[in-house]
């Protein structure tokens, strides 16, 4: 029965993720100004904008190595190092015959990702918030895979609900 003692613990059996716990929820939302110094979680000024943060849709094109598990993993940890990200989880699934999907969750959002390595294509996704630079995990991709065809589009989550004047 030691498996018992993991689901009372909110971990799930089948995919070990933890349950999310709602009953110190408050029915109304904690209110807090996104400008506020004390927030770890800053929205981003840039360029006369305001943001929650910068999500880049990156597409590897004939990259190497993008059914290697490990190296996916390795990957992840290399582009939160160098963009100044903090690590919080990985979790990843190798699919059979071939491809691995998976995820970093970071203290800033999250990296992920799906590969099809019969043709030598990942689909990553770099979402940060804050300090945190995703631009910089482009290079680390290229590295990873050993390719110089990434492709990158970049939207900035939330651009437009704050502006500079409410900021000021």
């Amino acid at each position: 029965m030691k498996d018992a003692n993991l689901f009372q613990l909110g971990i799930g059996l089948e995919t070990g993720a933890h349950a999310e716990d709602t009953r110190s929820q408050s029915a109304a939302p904690v209110t807090r100004d996104v400008f506020d110094d004390t927030r770890d979680d800053h929205f981003i000024r840039r360029d006369g904008r305001v943001f929650a943060g910068t999500h880049l849709i990156i597409e590897v094109v004939n990259g190497h190595g993008l059914d290697d598990e490990a190296r996916i993993q390795q990957a992840f940890r290399d582009c939160v190092d160098e963009c100044g990200a903090t690590l919080l989880h990985i979790h990843t699934h190798k699919f059979s015959p071939q491809g691995v999907s998976g995820v970093a969750v970071l203290a800033e959002s999250h990296i992920s990702v799906h590969t099809w390595p019969e043709i030598g294509y990942g689909a990553f996704d770099v979402f940060m918030c804050g300090d945190a630079q995703p631009w910089r995990a482009v290079d680390v991709l290229k590295r990873a895979f050993a390719t110089q065809d990434v492709r990158v589009k970049e939207l900035l989550r939330g651009d437009g609900l704050i502006t500079e004047t409410q900021a000021a």
